[in-house]
């Protein structure tokens, strides 16, 4: 391994050692000479294994959109994974402090045209040419581990494809893409499962269904606004099903609706606290990434043209305007979007743009992928939301080398709920000292 000058090193919580990293990249990686920016990273390693040779690791974030995990305790996967490897937590370029995307990046670039130009390099493929450059820069020709919560098992999915060479294990949680499937096939099936959170919610809080009813018809008949002055409609309320995500997604909306109503001048009304919390619920404004190229990362190519909002018609059950029972949505991206969130609204030309490209590069190799050797963990959770299981399966029978656990323990949080225990499952799976439950 090479010995590259190290940055200073600091212990901010107790038995880790942390430096930072920050890599100069092309903002192109096929345009040599062109533009650059900068991507970030956080080296976490066992201060009494700072001085041995281990293995490393880098971590790829879920999203699309969000940063490398900013950890506050010793605790959880990356404790685990810290008591054999030296730890690299990826702010992936357009987060974090890797040239963050923001209202202020349109700025620069005024015209969507131009904003286009730029965004469209901020997809999982220029992320793992921008693992690349680092690895060769930390590790020389050594290959190093991954470990890919949700999205960033796309990331690890397409390293496998286009540098294989670079990896010398590789675990997933809740990230095995649907390689074979377009974005539209994947809503099809995504909103069927919804559905069924939907049902199983309702099942546990009876009582909330007449009131998640109430609130709509409520919203329908009234100009509502959050706290910071968008308005709250009702297909922008029923986004809060995105919580069926995570294990304890149900219960904590079921407090947060039990707190809707207070009495008002003029009747009953809803609260500040429930406005107020249903603002900070979503990651949009804050993480324009996730919103603006969400259902890119599904395409080898075709445009997506908007997939979950065209898909969702077929699925009427979901139109909060008809009688009966009101279905809260899921991690959809809708067009509409891009009106009703204020900081979301200078990104409405290029997010059209982006919906409406047709010939994205591809971001996997059926090919490669038959042929990889690595070996590869991956934890598949049964009823995950965000995930079609039958399409994480179908991938990992195209990935060789792939060992898969298939449990109904774990909603899509999973690492974060019980990281410890996944990952060491994971390894012994990796590591082939444990039964595979998928052949």
């Amino acid at each position: 391994m090479n010995d590259p000058a190290r940055p200073n090193a600091i212990s901010p919580i107790p038995g880790w050692t942390m430096r930072p990293h920050t890599f100069t990249v092309p903002l192109d990686h096929d345009r040599s000479g062109g533009p650059t920016i900068e991507v970030f990273a956080r080296e976490v390693v066992d201060t009494r294994r700072d001085g041995d040779r281990l293995p490393w690791l880098i971590f790829f974030q879920g999203g699309p959109g969000f940063g490398g995990p900013r950890p506050l305790e010793r605790s959880g996967w990356l404790k685990r994974l810290t008591g054999e490897f030296r730890v690299l937590l990826l702010d992936a370029r357009g987060t974090g402090r890797s040239t963050p995307i923001g209202v202020h990046t349109l700025e620069c670039l005024p015209s969507p045209p131009e904003q286009f130009a730029y965004l469209r390099h901020f997809r999982q493929d220029a992320i793992v040419r921008d693992a690349e450059c680092i690895r060769r820069r930390l590790l020389g020709d050594e290959p190093w581990y991954a470990y890919g919560q949700s999205f960033g098992g796309w990331c690890i999915t397409t390293y496998l494809s286009q540098a294989p060479e670079g990896l010398a294990g590789a675990l997933l949680t809740g990230g095995l893409p649907p390689v074979h499937r377009t974005a539209e096939e994947l809503y099809a099936h995504t909103y069927r499962i919804v559905e069924t959170k939907n049902d199983r919610f309702y099942t546990m809080f009876p009582q909330q269904e007449e009131n998640v009813r109430r609130i709509a018809d409520h919203l329908a008949a009234h100009d509502v606004r959050l706290p910071q002055g968008d308005r709250l409609t009702v297909r922008r309320f029923q986004q809060v099903g995105l919580n069926f995500y995570r294990s304890t997604g149900y219960a904590f909306l079921n407090y947060l609706l039990e707190g809707a109503w207070v009495d008002g001048p003029d009747g009953p009304q809803l609260s500040y606290a429930f406005l107020r919390e249903i603002e900070r619920q979503f990651p949009y404004e804050s993480n324009p990434i996730f919103a603006v190229l969400h259902e890119p990362i599904y395409s080898n190519g075709p445009a997506t043209r908007w997939a979950a909002h065209r898909v969702r018609a077929r699925y009427p059950q979901f139109d909060a305007e008809a009688p009966g029972r009101v279905l809260l949505t899921g991690e959809m991206i809708y067009p509409w979007m891009f009106e009703e969130y204020r900081m979301l609204r200078p990104f409405a030309g290029v997010a059209e743009q982006i919906a409406a490209h047709d010939g994205w590069p591809p971001l996997y190799n059926p090919g490669a992928l038959a042929q990889n050797r690595a070996p590869v963990a991956a934890a598949v959770y049964y009823d995950d939301m965000c995930v079609v299981r039958r399409f994480s399966e179908e991938t990992a029978r195209t990935i060789g080398n792939c060992r898969v656990w298939i449990t109904n323990e774990y909603e899509h949080d999973g690492s974060g709920v019980d990281g410890e225990r996944i990952i060491g499952r994971l390894l012994d799976l990796m590591r082939g000292h444990a039964a595979h439950a998928f052949a």
